[in-house]
């Protein structure tokens, strides 16, 4: 059986919205500290809508792809649906990733709660800090 399915393969070797998007809305970065995967995710929205999202990785294929994938997942949706978006969606969208990387995924979703804080707080919109967990230091994210 192979380590990773076709899906993460193809996302690590055709990654899709790689790059940076000048004069994004939201950027967020996150990084995990046992790895050293570094993952930074721009957004730009429109009335709500995620209307383009790019990313720059630098970590391991299953980092990439993860990245790859949540930009997939969430371009084009509304941001309260892209809040929603987990590492569990992510990770199952690419067929699954080995146990050993799903701090990738989780990388992923984080990135994305950071870029739309990010959003939130330049604008002064208003928001539930609960949606928006201080996880560089809880073990989901930090621990393998």
């Amino acid at each position: 059986m192979a380590l990773y399915s076709e899906k993460v393969m193809d996302h690590f070797r055709n990654p899709r919205n790689v790059g940076v998007l000048e004069n994004a809305d939201g950027v967020g970065e996150v990084g995990n500290p046992v790895c050293g995967d570094i993952m930074k995710i721009y957004l730009k929205i429109d009335d709500d809508i995620i209307t383009d999202v790019r990313f720059e990785t630098f970590g391991c294929g299953s980092a990439i792809a993860s990245s790859s994938m949540a930009t997939e997942l969430i371009k084009g949706k509304p941001l309260s649906e892209a809040l929603t978006l987990t590492n569990k969606a992510v990770t199952e969208a690419l067929d699954g990733l080995p146990a050993h990387k799903l701090h990738c995924s989780v990388l992923a979703e984080e990135a994305i709660k950071k870029a739309v804080k990010d959003y939130y707080d330049k604008n002064g919109i208003a928001y539930d800090p609960s949606l928006f967990p201080q996880c560089e230091d809880c073990a989901h994210c930090c621990g393998e």
